[in-house]
């Protein structure tokens, strides 16, 4: 197992798939990743050197993405932010209903469900 941005991300999976596992790179982040880098998209992990981790972790800090904590709390201070202004969402959030227009009539049993 290897370590990246507070994430395990396992040996035996290739670098693009590895990249999925950190909070914050999806599948476009990942692919751009590889390519810029010139890693194959079938190289695993297990076979990078560490001067290729030390490189892939430079890059990704070299993006200004906001990755695994930061992330989790910027979202987090969203939510609190749209249930103190009382704004509609805010209100469809905190009550546990959808929030972006769906039926609840016959649709959404599981988010109606009483928490």
């Amino acid at each position: 197992m290897v370590y990246l941005f507070e994430s395990k991300v396992p040996d035996s999976k290739s670098v693009f798939f590895a990249l999925k596992y950190i909070y914050g790179i999806g599948a476009v982040n990942s692919l751009s990743i590889c390519r810029k880098l010139g890693f194959s998209v079938n190289l695993k992990i297990k076979d990078l050197s560490k001067e290729q981790i030390n490189q892939l972790v430079s890059f990704i800090e070299s993006l200004n993405l906001e990755l695994t904590d930061d992330l989790k709390k910027s979202k987090l201070l969203n939510k609190k932010r749209l249930i103190s202004i009382k704004s509609y969402r805010g209100l469809r959030k905190n009550q546990g209903l959808p929030v972006r227009g769906q039926r609840t009539h016959t649709n959404a049993q599981t988010s109606r469900k009483i928490r």
